[in-house]
């Protein structure tokens, strides 16, 4: 019960920090999940795409069991997609590139 609570107040923040972002921007093309929850997690992605109805998103069920990469239905107004990262990779690069003199620093 209190992972529950703790996964439901998760998704809640998401959906919190994503409004803030919708409203700033003046809407969303699209939303990506990315990294281990966004792209391991079906249960929270559901459940932000589902409080994010208003911005017109929809979610293909299917599509986000199986994690995409695009979980968002055809006609949905909101691109839902899910994204693999690196970010080891990303690092290893950034860190590369500072000490062989070709990056920032």
């Amino acid at each position: 019960a209190e992972a529950a609570e703790a996964v439901a107040l998760y998704v809640h923040r998401i959906r919190l920090g994503v409004g803030a972002m919708a409203a700033a921007l003046g809407g969303l093309d699209a939303l990506v999940f990315t990294a281990g929850i966004g792209e391991n997690a079906a249960q929270v992605r559901a459940g932000v795409a589902e409080g994010l109805g208003w911005l017109g998103a929809q979610l293909d069920e299917g599509a986000n069991l199986r994690a995409g990469p695009r979980i968002s239905t055809p006609d949905s107004a909101v691109g839902l997609w899910v994204i693999p990262t690196d970010e080891e990779a990303s690092l290893r690069a950034a860190a590369l590139s500072v000490l062989d003199g070709s990056g920032p620093g």
